[in-house]
């Protein structure tokens, strides 16, 4: 049965391995997949998803106005009439960035198409608010599952991201800035608070 799945981590937890070594499983079973990711994230090149460990291949960018579930029955359409069969799931990179009717339409590809999708993101943002598109992912998905990752200053579980400036926390600002290792990371929920102490 077809299932909307939702995993999230913080910065660095190896959400983007995840999401294409999934998809890379499913294509080397000879099964058609159909691979997004949110048009804010252009860290890489609008359309791409890349992991900090250098494996990267194109997608399709979502942005304001794209229907995904649209997308999704032409593109199932056109691979059946081919004769390469139907798409075997859905995969969305940087799902935070998503908007309701994003996740909405994900959803209607689950329960209409009978197609899998399967969202891997953030689950809050630095000052630990939730994206949009996690908030409905949380309310939407059938399954979630938590990507973990350890604590950039102790090791510990890290559950939040910071976002740094000059080598200092920042706790303040717009809730989307793009950036990587160079601008969060990973921590456990002392360490975000207290991130000159040790314990």
């Amino acid at each position: 049965m077809a299932q909307l799945f939702f995993e999230y981590g913080t910065m660095s937890s190896g959400k983007t391995l995840e999401i294409l070594k999934d998809a890379h499983n499913y294509e080397a079973q000879g099964r058609k997949i159909a691979l997004l990711t949110s048009g804010i994230d252009n860290r890489s090149g609008v359309g791409t998803v890349a992991s900090r460990i250098g494996l990267h291949r194109n997608a399709v960018p979502i942005d304001h106005d794209f229907d995904i579930f649209a997308y999704i029955k032409k593109l199932n359409e056109q691979e059946k009439a081919r004769g390469d069969g139907a798409i075997a799931c859905v995969f969305v990179d940087e799902a935070q960035f998503l908007e309701r009717h994003h996740v909405v339409e994900c959803a209607k590809i689950v329960d209409d198409l009978c197609i899998p999708v399967m969202t891997f993101g953030l689950k809050n943002d630095f000052q630990n608010n939730l994206f949009e598109g996690t908030k409905n992912l949380l309310i939407f998905a059938d399954k979630i599952k938590e990507i973990k990752t350890i604590c950039h200053y102790c090791g510990r579980k890290a559950t939040m991201n910071q976002r740094i400036h000059n080598g200092k926390p920042v706790y303040e600002g717009e809730q989307v800035q793009i950036g990587g290792d160079e601008s969060y990371y990973p921590v456990c929920r002392f360490h975000y608070f207290h991130p000159d102490q040790t314990r």
